[in-house]
């Protein structure tokens, strides 16, 4: 049992060593965190401690060093009456974690889901920010195998410092040796002093497509998955905020533990928000909801073998409702528009803010296959009630949300 967690009121980092011979660097790393006053934990492969001794570790962050997932003389009984796991404790106490060396095996671990000893098994269920350090033979690094790898935890959020260039422990020289502590130590203290951008804010997101039923069968709806607001709970979640997801019911949920309410048709949605709104501080309304209901659903499921018309009538513009729900909450809309300039698209975005009263407006254009809607992508323009305007370049829908927020809330 971690006995310090309980009454730990340090952030604490998680520091994973892998058995790259850079291991000895990562002793540099841990004393320097300990002297920016955060409380350490480390865990080590088994071959880690190999190249360096797990009492090496132990005196450099205070702490005991974590190796074996079944410890001598393990009880599940003992575990089962106290409800306490080391690895699941580490993992929910992080504020960031980090595996410095990485090593081309643990990478491969990581990115396919393994969890075969202490290290892997605490990182899948880690969650809070990942930063990940590899370190290895140059000609190891540039194996597309590995590479495919690095680019699969890229896109799932993890946060990988690349490794520089010089000579090689191997005897080569080239791209391998892990990057300088002083600059993993920078980066996780950024990283953490971010996790409290949000704290104590009670964050409302809304994300995926509405469907209004044409029978009790059929619906019309829309390309939205869900994946850009489930990206910005994630973030406002890594951020410290107590963040609420009112989701689609068949679409993209959070990743992390995160209180989700679902949701089919718009007057659902409207419904869920009528309960939220009033104790939101901050509201992203990225949902897709429908422009048109079918004016009269139809009983039963409607014959395929003719034609038939159907009658659509504007919904209610759910956005419109909600400062006057809570006049406080500080609102984001989001507004997808078909093609044109940054010129239209900022015009598009502040007649929706006068419309709304939001406090600002995210445009992207659906007309590309690059963004919008059903790709892992997106670009956009963030125009504030100031008038403000801010363009986010094309990059992945996890990064569009960290700008997003940054942009909108980095006086926090």
């Amino acid at each position: 049992m971690v006995q310090y967690l309980s009454t730990m009121k340090k952030q604490t980092i998680a520091v994973g060593v892998t058995s790259g011979i850079a291991a000895y660097k990562t002793l540099n790393l841990v004393q320097l965190l300990k002297k920016k006053g955060y409380e350490v934990v480390v865990i080590m492969t088994k071959a880690a401690t190999q190249m360096v001794a797990k009492k090496e570790f132990e005196k450099a962050s205070g702490n005991k060093v974590f190796t074996d997932l079944f410890p001598p003389k393990f009880d599940y009984k003992k575990i089962l009456k106290e409800r306490t796991v080391d690895h699941i404790a580490i993992a929910d106490s992080a504020s960031v974690f980090v595996v410095a060396p990485a090593t081309a095996n643990v990478i491969a671990k990581i990115a396919n889901g393994l969890a075969d000893d202490f290290l892997t098994t605490t990182i899948l269920a880690v969650h809070s920010p990942i930063v990940l350090c590899p370190s290895m033979n140059l000609h190891m690094w540039e194996n597309p195998i590995v590479q495919e790898n690095l680019e699969r935890l890229r896109s799932s959020g993890f946060i990988l410092l690349d490794p520089e260039e010089g000579n090689l422990a191997c005897g080569y020289r080239g791209r391998g040796r892990l990057v300088d502590v002083e600059k993993i130590a920078s980066v996780i203290e950024k990283i953490a002093a971010k996790k409290k951008l949000l704290e104590g804010k009670r964050v409302l997101v809304t994300a995926g497509a509405t469907q209004e039923p044409i029978d009790d069968v059929r619906f019309i709806t829309n390309k939205s998955t869900g994946k850009m607001g489930a990206a910005i709970a994630d973030v406002a979640f890594l951020l410290g905020a107590k963040v609420t997801l009112l989701r689609a019911a068949s679409f993209v949920s959070a990743r992390f533990p995160i209180r989700e309410e679902l949701f089919e048709t718009g007057e659902d949605l409207a419904k869920l928000l009528q309960n939220h709104v009033a104790n939101s501080d901050i509201v992203f309304h990225s949902a897709a909801v429908g422009d048109f209901a079918v004016l009269k659903k139809r009983k039963g499921k409607i014959s395929s073998s003719r034609s038939h018309t159907l009658e659509l009538t504007p919904t209610v513009k759910i956005i419109n409702m909600m400062k006057k729900q809570n006049p406080n909450v500080f609102l984001v809309g989001f507004k997808a528009v078909w093609g044109g300039s940054q010129k239209e698209f900022v015009r598009v975005a502040r007649a929706k803010l006068k419309e709304s009263n939001a406090d600002a407006i995210v445009v992207n254009d659906v007309s590309r296959k690059d963004t919008g809607f059903a790709v892992d992508t997106n670009e956009a323009y963030v125009v504030k009630a100031s008038g403000d305007v801010y363009k986010i370049e094309l990059t992945t829908k996890d990064k569009v949300a960290r700008e997003i927020i940054a942009c909108l809330f980095a006086h926090l």
